[in-house]
């Protein structure tokens, strides 16, 4: 007897060990999720189904399904290997590196523009202050930067998640609201052919961001480690990729929500999907209140604009830290002596600063801005794509902590597919654009 209460006792505190485990271990992966429920869902998602319906789902889905291994081998290595994905280029070769660095660099302005702008025409809406684009997206930028030199984003965070909750509930309840509005959607073709130029290319920059660019997953790899940092806790394997898997769950069927919004209430209305950020904020919120009634709007426009300022925040720290940590493991004898934070906010403030250059000469572009960033992230998914393979199933990550079987198969299925559709974009490009 004595020695049955030993055992349940000790089963017991193995529970609360491993609960408490995971609650150290939550956090990046819902901050991936707040990166990436934001121009993927709401702009994209959106704009995929009052456009063209339900004709979407398939690539939406797929998206998600295929980009799941490449996001996922961030907090895999990071756990694997006590490092950075970066660091972890690094020891592939120059090449792997290369290819990061110059993707980074070459897509970091106009991705923190096209966020950022999202923001700016949602704060508009909220507040009525009538300021332009741009000034917003300032005084938007400005305040993310001084959240993150004063070491306030912890606090902020946990907001945040509070919020895309209510956002995520008020998604759902909407869809449903508006399942059950019938009336003229009934005899609509909710099914119409996409394979045209535009088509096509709305097509490709809709599966770029979706449900959030590959090289986020050396961002997620950082926050891991930075989590690490923070609660004095190294999680176990399966404990990171369960914090993993709730945000990037969620995203995916919050961003499903979206698109049957779109459909279910712009679709077949006579209703143009505006090319100017100022109109798009007035249909989105449209959406919930078509569906809600009225008295939805100040809920759903403070959530919809935190969740987008959760995304602006979440970039903004993002790029300064890898293009940091870059920095680093290129050029380690430029960094010698000086401070990791004084780096950090340098890097904060410039990016910043030209990321606003790219709004002044794009902001009146609004869809063209978000076109052209998710569609760099698109074509250049692939390449990334292998190299996170390469790296997780690399002889240094301990065999125990590689991919299956399973994930190993959906990865080249993953790669194929990005593949297939890079070349189908080019090839669509050259023959009819």
């Amino acid at each position: 007897m004595e020695e049955l209460e030993k055992d349940t006792t000790e089963e017991t505190n193995q529970e609360v060990s491993s609960w408490d485990g995971l609650k150290q271990s939550l956090g990046p992966g819902l901050l991936m999720a707040a990166a990436a429920i934001g121009v993927s869902h709401l702009v994209q998602s959106t704009r995929a189904g009052a456009s063209y319906g339900f004709a979407l789902i398939w690539a939406l889905v797929l998206a998600n399904i295929f980009k799941y291994p490449f996001l996922e081998y961030g907090p895999r290595y990071a756990i694997a290997t006590g490092e950075s994905m970066i660091e972890g280029y690094k020891r592939l070769g120059n090449w792997a590196i290369g290819v990061f660095a110059v993707f980074t660099i070459g897509t970091m302005f106009i991705i923190q523009a096209a966020v950022t702008i999202v923001s700016a025409h949602l704060a508009a809406e909220l507040t009525g202050i009538a300021l332009t684009p741009v000034l917003w997206s300032a005084i938007l930028l400005t305040i993310c930067i001084l959240l993150l030199m004063s070491g306030q984003y912890s606090a902020l965070d946990g907001a945040i998640k509070l919020i895309m909750v209510v956002l995520a509930i008020s998604t759902v309840v909407a869809v449903v609201a508006a399942l059950f509005q019938g009336g003229q959607h009934q005899v609509i073709d909710y099914f119409p052919s996409i394979w045209d130029v535009a088509g096509v290319s709305f097509l490709i920059a809709l599966m770029g961001w979706m449900p959030i660019p590959i090289d986020a997953s050396a961002w997620h790899s950082l926050w891991t480690l930075e989590r690490e940092k923070q609660t004095q806790y190294r999680p176990k394997l399966k404990e990171s990729l369960l914090d993993f898997n709730i945000g990037y769950i969620g995203a995916a069927v919050l961003a499903l929500g979206f698109l049957l919004l779109g459909a279910l209430v712009m679709y077949g209305s006579g209703e143009e999907y505006a090319s100017s950020g100022t109109v798009f904020a007035d249909q989105l919120i449209g959406l919930y209140t078509e569906s809600l009634g009225s008295w939805a709007y100040t809920v759903i426009i403070i959530a919809a604009f935190t969740t987008m300022f959760s995304t602006t925040l979440t970039v903004t720290d993002a790029y300064p830290r890898v293009n940091r940590q870059m920095m680093k493991v290129i050029t380690p004898s430029m960094l010698e002596n000086k401070s990791d934070i004084l780096i950090y906010q340098v890097l904060l403030v410039a990016i910043s600063v030209l990321s606003l250059g790219v709004l002044y000469f794009l902001g009146n572009y609004f869809t063209l801005l978000i076109d052209l960033a998710t569609t760099l992230s698109f074509l250049m998914a692939p390449v990334l794509a292998y190299i996170n393979y390469r790296l997780v199933t690399a002889d240094h990550v301990p065999d125990n902590c590689q991919p299956k079987p399973w994930l190993r198969s959906l990865s080249w299925g993953g790669i194929l597919f990005l593949t297939a559709f890079a070349l189908l974009y080019l090839y669509w490009q050259m023959s009819f654009g």
